[in-house]
């Protein structure tokens, strides 16, 4: 038996990265997936855009796991968009256990003031507005089926702590947790519990390519560095973070909410 046998758990920004991690670690513990990422429609990330392969080999990566997977490609800019997949989703499969607000971008510029004001507000409305939309389309149903359920956020390092050349990035984290103790407070009632997980620096397409890390190191050495980690690691795979999701979806963790948890070899501790 798994972990999650039976459930249906939603997953955004599912293509890659974190997001397939969390698809395939939960679906081999029993869960199905509904799931969704978006392929156009930014400007500044360095990071390129998840493709629609992409988002169909995580399809399949679920499969192989013999559980279902319904994805589309999405914007968590678009309300309407959300609202209607989370609709789709209830159709097939008539309940929903959990949501993994888990999609971001990550855009820089030397200093806060030097940032592009376009650049600013893509961020806020991809990572913070867009966290909001999801909630606001997927949580009703979860709050429907009357079985409580689990809402994990991803936060990041940078939930907690400032980082230099990346204003946008570090206010939407920041907003995150906000976010998070908002909603555990309010969903308490119906047994749903809400916590983030705290990433450091994961090996995933948004850290590794197009440059991102590059740059960022270049601006800020001090601040953006694995160096800064107490155990012995370079990039933290991103499976580490799917087992902690795994875990506060599980029964195991059914009086943890309100909470966040780090994932990132001692980052925040240093």
């Amino acid at each position: 038996m798994g972990r999650l046998d039976g459930k249906v758990i939603a997953i955004s920004g599912m293509a890659r990265g974190q997001g397939r991690a969390h698809a395939e670690t939960l679906a081999r513990e029993g869960a199905d997936i509904v799931g969704f990422d978006i392929s156009s429609g930014l400007k500044y990330p360095l990071t390129p855009i998840a493709t629609p392969e992409q988002l169909r080999e995580t399809v399949s990566l679920v499969e192989d796991q013999d559980r279902r997977c319904l994805a589309v490609d999405c914007d968590a800019r678009d309300l309407p968009g959300l609202t209607a997949f989370a609709a789709t989703a209830m159709h097939e499969f008539g309940r929903l256990d959990g949501l993994i607000v888990n999609h971001g971008i990550w855009s820089m510029a030397p200093n806060s003031w030097e940032l592009e004001e376009e650049s600013w507000q893509e961020t806020i409305d991809v990572m913070l507005t867009g966290a909001w939309k999801v909630c606001k389309a997927f949580v009703p149903h979860i709050i429907a089926g009357d079985r409580g359920g689990a809402v994990v956020l991803t936060g990041s390092v940078n939930s907690v702590q400032p980082q230099p050349s990346g204003i946008a990035y570090t206010a939407s984290k920041h907003g995150i947790a906000g976010i998070m103790k908002v909603l555990a407070t309010e969903l308490g009632e119906f047994n749903i519990r809400v916590n983030t997980v705290n990433p450091g620096g994961i090996a995933t397409p948004m850290l590794l390519e197009g440059g991102s890390i590059e740059m960022a190191t270049k601006y800020r050495p001090e601040w953006i560095s694995h160096n800064r980690a107490l155990l012995p690691v370079e990039w933290i795979p991103p499976e580490s973070v799917a087992n902690a999701v795994l875990w506060l979806m599980s029964e195991e963790a059914r009086y943890v909410t309100g909470a966040m948890i780090p994932v990132d070899s001692g980052w925040v501790a240093a």
